[in-house]
């Protein structure tokens, strides 16, 4: 029995389904239709979506403030100043803080970086941070992907007698910081045309710029690429627009000319670079680049990614893989705990929220299992903990419910918030988190829908398996790189019969693989992988044996083993066709 609503995503005007069908020499239906699902309805759409490079992407100096802080930096680089870098403790912070160090340095500027720790000076630009960057002897510091809201520590720069430019790409406040520059292409006063790059991304553009304010190529800058792609697929910024060029550019540069510390931290993780895709940086380098800022000293990952020698890089790497097993070992002690606390809260009563808290928690994976508890309990959570005498807590939410704006309901509560629509963060006095745990449930109850609380799989197209050919396969390739607003389409497909034996497989036998063709087909069968859905398994069993036809909901994947590929249907939910 399936747990989930099946939602086929509305197309506004069918015909044009039909118009792109015909312009595109007789696509598939269901592969037109994912596409005008994309916004893409005209044969010029498609081959921009499918053919579109880095000679696409939009000049630098279209974001406000670019020339004023191209202006600083390189009279900044005439006159001998010193550089700092100021970053964050993520992988955007951390592979941001890489490019422009590299770069900067590359131009024989005397550059050095500074990451604040997450438990002295907290996230983003901080007085603390200042102080120490003015005692490195910094005279233009370069923020990146932080600093948009940072009117006060702006003006504490300029009491200190350093010029900040800022490259950030959070949404800013009313008020913009009295900074040098302050390159944000979701200022509203930006007329830059794509607003969803990544912290990465905007430096990037700012590399660009410098570059061909020196009269230098601008293609030079394709080399930073890697870092892009890292940054854009672990930020989960929408990959639509620049974003998904630069990803998929991004991992041309990882698969075929890897930076040397890239290359070690893969090794260690047991990842071929050749084969790197999303998915390998959200779940394998991206955790690993984290583990730094998470439990010890992101300085260790911006390390690993300049240096140039085998050995250092080696040592390095090996210094993030342990630990990222100490986070991960961390992150099921925590999920644990969370669990148990959230079982309980749930029992008590009705909750619209998940809200935790437990001062011994570490900061540097709350997030992580506030993720997971939306996972299992289908409702915005959030997880607190304990750094000093603050409350601090990451916040994470689901379809139809706008975390920022329910945290914006408890803000008397709070000392500080921030965040959009599917996660935040938070701070607050310990003595007011009993009273917040209620007043953000009644802000959640305010918003919610019976419909909210059911989770939903949407669904792109309904098609035949028989569909499925060369063509089609070649086609759907070409929507990669998968991930936000750009996700896998889903396929439904139905009077289906179950062919051959059905098992579980994995160490725990979690996953249930069986095969499937349309009934009075001649047609060959596909194989079906559904990871983490053996609670199906009965399901599938009664079907093969009563001769009930199944539907299924699907992604289409290739699986290779032993040098031989095959596609193969990713199942998403699995249901009896008499329901």
């Amino acid at each position: 029995m399936s747990t989930r609503r099946w939602q086929i995503l509305p197309v506004e005007d069918e015909s044009k389904v039909d118009e792109l069908q015909s312009a595109l020499n007789d696509l598939p239906r269901a592969l037109a239709r994912a596409l005008v699902l994309r916004g893409i309805d005209s044969f010029d759409a498609a081959k921009h979506f499918f053919r579109s490079g880095i000679d696409s992407l939009h000049d630098p100096y279209l974001m406000t403030d670019m020339d004023k802080a191209v202006d600083r930096i390189v009279k900044g680089l005439e006159d001998k100043q010193k550089f700092l870098v100021y970053g964050d403790y993520d992988v955007d912070g951390t592979t941001t803080m890489t490019l422009l160090t590299h770069y900067l340095g590359s131009l024989g500027a005397d550059v050095c970086f500074f990451i604040p720790d997450r438990f002295k000076h907290g996230y983003g630009l901080s007085e603390s941070g200042l102080d120490e960057a003015k005692t490195m002897g910094a005279e233009i510091v370069v923020a990146l992907d932080c600093g948009v809201t940072a009117i006060a520590e702006t003006e504490y720069a300029r009491s200190l007698g350093m010029d900040l430019v800022i490259c950030d790409h959070h949404t800013p406040g009313a008020t913009l910081p009295n900074a040098i520059a302050v390159l944000d292409a979701k200022r509203s006063d930006c007329s830059y045309p794509f607003k969803e790059l990544c912290g990465c991304g905007v430096t990037m553009k700012l590399a660009q710029a410098i570059h061909t304010r020196l009269g230098k190529d601008p293609t030079e800058i394709n080399q930073y690429l890697d870092l892009v792609a890292i940054a854009t697929a672990s930020d989960v910024v929408s990959l639509t627009g620049e974003n998904r060029i630069l990803l998929r550019e991004g991992l041309l540069n990882i698969q075929n000319n890897p930076r040397v510390g890239l290359r070690m931290l893969a090794e260690q993780a047991d990842i071929r670079l050749s084969d790197c895709d999303p998915r390998s940086i959200v779940f394998g380098l991206g955790p690993r680049i984290n583990a730094a800022g998470r439990l010890g000293d992101a300085a260790r990952a911006v390390t690993l990614m300049l240096a140039d020698d085998e050995l250092e890089a080696t040592a390095r790497a090996r210094q993030l893989e342990r630990l990222n097993q100490e986070r991960r070992e961390l992150d099921r002690k925590t999920q644990k705990e969370a669990f148990k606390q959230a079982d309980v809260l749930l029992g008590g009563g009705p909750r619209h929220s998940v809200v935790l808290y437990d001062p011994e928690w570490h900061l540097g994976v709350i997030g992580i299992v506030a993720s997971r508890l939306v996972d299992r309990h289908y409702r915005p959570a959030i997880m607190l903990s304990r750094s000093g005498d603050v409350a601090k807590g990451s916040a994470r939410s689901i379809n139809g419910i706008n975390i920022y704006k329910a945290l914006q309901e408890c803000e008397d509560l709070l000392i500080e918030y921030g965040g959009h629509d599917f996660a935040a963060g938070l701070a607050l006095k310990p003595e007011n988190v009993e009273a917040f745990v209620d007043r953000f449930d009644q802000a959640v109850a305010g918003a919610i829908t019976p419909e909210t609380l059911e989770p939903m799989t949407e669904v792109d197209a309904n098609m035949g398996l028989s569909d499925l050919d060369k063509r089609f396969w070649s086609v759907l390739k070409q929507f990669e790189p998968f991930g936000a607003d750009n996700a896998a389409p889903v396929f439904m497909a139905n009077n289906l019969e179950v062919v051959g034996p059905v098992t579980t497989v994995g160490k725990q036998r979690t996953h249930l693989k069986f095969s499937v063709r349309e009934r009075a087909s001649n047609h060959p069968s596909r194989d079906v992988i559904g990871f983490g859905m053996s609670k199906h398994l009965d399901l599938v069993l009664h079907s093969q044996n009563s001769g009930d036809s199944l539907e299924l909901l699907f992604a289409i994947q290739e699986n290779t083993w032993n040098g031989r590929s095959k596609l193969q249907l990713l199942a998403k939910d699995i249901r009896l066709e008499l329901e």
